[in-house]
């Protein structure tokens, strides 16, 4: 069950339904707008559901229903204690839940960053409940653990193991104002605008917010690489990665999963021009990317 109320958020510029989905003892909150064929969002750290901004509208004009939510943890949705409650097989059940509540059986799927990383996991535990998947800028979990191994990766993921510790990193993203969170997002281009960071602030600073948001990369790391290869499976859905090479987190070696994963890769697709946030510096290009490659779903439109 959901509830659902309808408004006008600000720079979106389309009515959205805003409602909540009561999946077992979490509640996920989640914006959508449109008909036709479900896409669903996922969006990464430090960012919630507003992070698409740039695509609801487009996507919605070319004939999709979109479902943008805020994934565990993160502005209005549950929050539980604890980092074993942010294990990515936990954040990938919720998903399909989301999926299954909004009266879909399947749908298309995108994920950016930590949404990718649950992507990439939805599309291995519940292969039945997508269709297509589109990953941006978020490395697959096996090129991921490869890519720690390497110094110039793990200096660019220092953060991984910083949150990792308990207590501290809590106490550092608050001060001066969540400069610490902020600084994830400087190098867009073009720049997050002052009126965009603080609606970030404003879900930065829901209670329980930043905890959760860091409990992903505890439960993350205190996994053993031998325990996460087991979970491994082939990817069955068709997939295409978008990858800004200016990416200041992940190096560009770890945009091309490896085959056996992903056999039915469509391609990868890089902007050499773009950052981590592909979606937010070149949205035109990513929103015909992803409108082209979903169009086999949508073949009316």
């Amino acid at each position: 069950m959901s509830s659902s109320s309808t408004s006008v958020l600000p720079d979106v510029g389309i009515e959205l339904r805003e409602g909540y989905a009561a999946l077992g003892d979490q509640s996920l909150h989640y914006v959508e707008a449109g008909d036709g064929p479900l896409i669903v969002l996922l969006h990464g750290f430090p960012e919630f559901w507003f992070g698409w901004r740039l695509q609801i509208e487009p996507l919605v004009a070319a004939g999709f229903r979109v479902v943008a939510p805020d994934t565990r943890g993160y502005n209005l949705s549950s929050k539980p204690d604890g980092f074993e409650a942010y294990a990515v097989d936990l954040l990938a059940a919720d998903i399909r839940g989301l999926i299954e509540e909004r009266g879909a059986k399947s749908a298309l799927l995108v994920g950016h960053d930590w949404g990718g990383s649950i992507a990439w996991t939805v599309a291995m535990n519940h292969p039945e409940v997508v269709d297509r998947l589109a990953i941006l800028n978020a490395a697959h979990p096996r090129r991921l653990s490869e890519g720690l191994k390497n110094p110039s990766q793990l200096r660019k993921s220092w953060y991984f193991f910083f949150f990792a510790t308990p207590g501290l990193p809590e106490d550092v993203v608050h001060a001066r104002n969540w400069h610490f969170f902020r600084h994830f997002l400087h190098d867009a281009n073009p720049p997050y605008t002052p009126e965009e960071i603080d609606r970030y602030v404003e879900a930065w600073s829901q209670p329980g917010a930043a905890a959760g948001m860091i409990n992903y990369y505890r439960a993350s790391v205190r996994q053993s690489q031998k325990e996460a290869a087991a979970k491994l499976r082939p990817i069955s859905a068709p997939t295409l990665v978008i990858w800004g090479e200016r990416d200041s987190y992940l190096g560009p070696e770890l945009a091309e999963p490896h085959s056996d994963d992903v056999p039915n890769l469509d391609r990868v697709e890089r902007l050499p021009d773009a950052s981590h946030w592909v979606h937010h510096d070149e949205p035109e290009r990513v929103n015909q990317l992803l409108t082209d490659f979903f169009a086999p779903a949508h073949p009316t439109r």
